[in-house]
């Protein structure tokens, strides 16, 4: 039996677990009660509360403008939904760099107000204070290493990250940094598939990987991509398990023509 099928809840316990057997962690996005309901139902085992929903939710072109009290409304959402997954809530850009109690206080409204699990932080070395300050009021944190959306106007694009030696030797130390701080699993974003294994193989805790490669311990996407809620955004890691974006929008039109050829509602939908 495999650690996945026996287990009732999803903890970071579980997911070490899972690492140490070899069997891959699965982890989606999520930003609602309804659609958390679903993802959960499938048995997923991380959901990943990300700020993202910036992007999905809001329409902003970055995750910059999420808010901290955003985020928390969409992190209850779907914490009243699940049941099994792991809920990780990211900390939005301006709730935690450079200021370890504002990250603490931060990290204590979204374990307060949501019920979620745990939280996630982008960062290396440079945020290694807060991440122990957060850890020390018993609050699990999941790092995010190589790509990270916050800094975006630092780097100014969102090509691959840490192709050149220097940067992936630093990534390889931010790495090492963020499990000896005690974060209890990486986000890997958009880095080459050796360096990705390289660090999931030298690391105890589990690498999550979206657009890193097979080599890490396992993989995340963002659901309204995965399902093709959403149809600009196409990244060579991403793969569409269907396209909702068509059929919803098919349904609306045949919707709106029953209601204007009288079709809708028909004698049986009415009292």
């Amino acid at each position: 039996m495999s650690v996945y099928s026996e287990v009732k809840t999803i903890t970071t316990h579980v997911l070490k677990a899972m690492k140490l057997s070899g069997e891959k962690i699965s982890m989606l996005t999520a930003y609602d009660y309804s659609m958390a309901k679903i993802v959960d139902s499938a048995k997923i085992d991380v959901i990943l509360v990300g700020d993202s929903a910036s992007n999905v939710m809001a329409g902003y072109k970055t995750t910059l403008p999420i808010t901290l009290n955003e985020m928390i409304y969409h992190a209850a959402s779907v914490v009243r939904a699940v049941n099994r997954a792991l809920v990780v809530v990211d900390l939005p850009f301006g709730s935690y760099q450079g200021n370890s109690k504002e990250a603490l206080s931060s990290a204590i409204r979204i374990m307060k107000e949501t019920g979620a699990n745990a939280i996630k932080m982008e960062g290396g070395i440079e945020i290694v204070e807060s991440i122990k300050r957060i850890l020390s009021a018993g609050i699990p944190v999941m790092g995010h290493l190589g790509l990270t959306p916050q800094s975006i106007h630092k780097f100014g694009t969102y090509t691959v990250r840490a192709k050149e030696i220097e940067e992936a030797e630093k990534l390889m130390t931010d790495a090492d940094a963020l499990q000896e701080a005690g974060c209890f699993a990486i986000v890997l974003e958009k880095v080459p598939a050796n360096l990705a294994g390289k660090v999931a193989e030298k690391l105890k805790i589990p690498v999550i990987g979206i657009g890193a490669g097979a080599q890490v311990d396992g993989q995340v996407l963002v659901l309204h991509d995965m399902l093709g809620i959403t149809h600009e955004f196409s990244p060579r890691f991403l793969r569409r398990y269907h396209n909702l974006y068509t059929e919803i929008k098919g349904a609306v039109e045949t919707y709106i023509q029953d209601v204007k050829t009288l079709d809708f509602p028909n004698e049986r939908e009415q009292y």
